[in-house]
C-alpha cells in the first residue's frame, strides 16, 4: 500500500476514534491536525505499524489540548443565549422604593450639616476642582478645603448611621 492510501485509512479511524469522545466536526479538524503533523514531522515513516501508534499518540496530546482550551474559554460552562432571562433596565418596585428612601435620608442628612459643607459638596457635584473651591470659598490653602472635604464627608457619614449602603 502506498502512504496515500495508508493515511486516508488512518484518518477514517482518527476521526472515529476522537468522534466517540467529542463533537464529530471538531473531531475532523483534529485529524486534519494530526495528519499535517504526520507530514511535516514524520514522513519517514511509510508502515502502518509505525504510523498507527504515532498518530494516535498525536491525537492523544491533541484531544488534551483541545478539552484545556475550551475549559479555559469556558465553553463547557455556556447556557444558550434562549434560556438567559434579560433585565428590561428598570428598577422593580422594591428597588425603586430602597432608592427612593435612600435619597430621603440623605437629603434629611445635609439639611443637618452646616452651611460650608453644603456649600462645599454643592461645589463638588459641580464638578469644581479642589483648587476652585480654595479660591471660590477664600481658604487659606488647599490642605484647608481638603481637611473641610474630610470632616464633613464623616459627619455626613455619622448622619447617615455610620453606612453609606442604601444611598
Amino acid at each position: 500500500m502506498e502512504r496515500g492510501e495508508i493515511l486516508a485509512g488512518l484518518r477514517e479511524r482518527i476521526v472515529a476514534y476522537a468522534a466517540s469522545r467529542i463533537a464529530r466536526d471538531v473531531a475532523e479538524d483534529l485529524a486534519q491536525e494530526v495528519l499535517l503533523v504526520l507530514h511535516q514531522k514524520y514522513s519517514h515513516l511509510e508502515r502502518v505499524e509505525d504510523l498507527m501508534p504515532v498518530s494516535f499518540q498525536i491525537l492523544r496530546f491533541k484531544l488534551v489540548s483541545h478539552r484545556r482550551r475550551a475549559a479555559r474559554r469556558g465553553e463547557y460552562t455556556q447556557a444558550p443565549v434562549e434560556e438567559v432571562a434579560l433585565k428590561d433596565g428598570r428598577p422593580t418596585p422594591e428597588e425603586e422604593a430602597a432608592r427612593r428612601e435612600g435619597v430621603e435620608r440623605l437629603a434629611r442628612a445635609l439639611e443637618q450639616l452646616g452651611e460650608r459643607c453644603r456649600k462645599l459638596f454643592r461645589m463638588k457635584l459641580e464638578g469644581r476642582t479642589f483648587a476652585e473651591i480654595q479660591g471660590l470659598m477664600e481658604a487659606g490653602s488647599i490642605n484647608t478645603v481638603y481637611t473641610w472635604d474630610f470632616r464633613c464627608r464623616q459627619q455626613l457619614l455619622e448622619l447617615l448611621g455610620g453606612s453609606w449602603e442604601g444611598i
